[in-house]
């Protein structure tokens, strides 16, 4: 008798799994949505894999809609804009590894010595995208061997509605063919939005907060590498600390603003801010769970 409820129980657990996720994908019950958009998006997708290639879903390529296909990098340097990079010279390092991302309009041209070279993975907020139009025909033109990953907010990021951000990545496909541009699809940016809830108990839009494009740089990587090294990005509690060495927050942008006190004011801020020191002590966590490595400064004591 126990034996046939136990298998009378596994039976409807798994007709119950089953229409679970045919009626998720057919109509979009709230439970699974974020998965339903993903569907949506890529419906009718042509996706011929090649060998070693796997699908990023989220990843929408500029101007086909396609998703990313992609090998995963065994090894994977993460490079922060930070100043903490400024003297390092971490450069011929970081260059070793399979794959090298990079943030923002960071650039590498007279910074080797300390950042490296090479990009594989340039992940850009929509608000730096004009930034990079000062000098298109190198970041676009030049750097073919770059994959752009750019997000934002869907009303500018949307291809369906022509996003204002959206047309003007696509002027830059239009103008550099062999350019590499993906933007984040509205479920990919929901979703990283849950991550953030989840991590933190704090509702991204409540709290007054926008996420970095660090965030979206990690979530990225962990996606994408077996093995990740994080370089010149200070821990949750560095801030913290006494007797520290002011640098800028940009290690390009020397006498401007300083790393730490920009940190603080968007901790401290109400609305509109990064919340960059929440956002490292999640990394902290996820470094326990993944393999990720944090050097230069080391988070070896966090």
């Amino acid at each position: 008798m126990n034996l046939s409820r136990a298998f009378a129980g596994v039976v409807i657990l798994s007709v119950s799994v089953l229409l679970c996720t045919l009626f998720c994908q057919h109509f979009c019950f709230p439970l699974c949505w974020v998965r339903c958009l993903t569907l949506q998006e890529h419906k009718g997708s042509s996706i011929q894999l090649r060998s070693g290639m796997r699908v990023l879903w989220g990843y929408s390529r500029v101007s086909d809609g396609e998703p990313l296909l992609q090998a995963p990098c065994q090894q994977c340097a993460v490079v922060s804009s930070s100043g903490q990079m400024l003297g390092s010279r971490l450069g011929k390092e970081i260059d070793e590894a399979a794959c090298v991302l990079r943030m923002n309009q960071a650039p590498t041209h007279g910074y080797e010595e300390d950042v490296g070279s090479r990009v594989t993975f340039r992940v850009v907020s929509h608000t730096s995208v004009p930034l990079l139009l000062r000098n298109d025909s190198y970041f676009f033109g030049l750097s073919q061997n770059t994959l752009y990953v750019i997000w934002g907010p869907p009303k500018l990021m949307s291809r369906d509605k022509g996003g204002r951000t959206y047309r003007t990545l696509k002027k830059m496909k239009d103008m550099y063919p062999s350019a590499q541009i993906y933007t984040l699809t509205e479920a990919k940016m929901a979703y990283c939005d849950q991550i953030f809830q989840n991590e933190t108990g704090k509702n991204r839009i409540k709290s007054g907060s926008f996420l970095s494009t660090g965030w979206f740089t990690m979530i990225l990587a962990m996606e994408l590498c077996e093995h990740i090294s994080v370089y010149g990005m200070v821990s949750g509690n560095y801030c913290r600390e006494k007797n520290l060495v002011p640098v800028p927050y940009h290690y390009f942008e020397k006498g401007k603003l300083d790393e730490c006190k920009m940190y603080l004011l968007h901790e401290q801020a109400v609305r509109g801010a990064h919340r960059f020191i929440t956002e490292k002590m999640v990394f902290s966590r996820w470094a326990k769970q993944k393999g990720i490595v944090f050097t230069h400064p080391s988070w070896k004591d966090t």
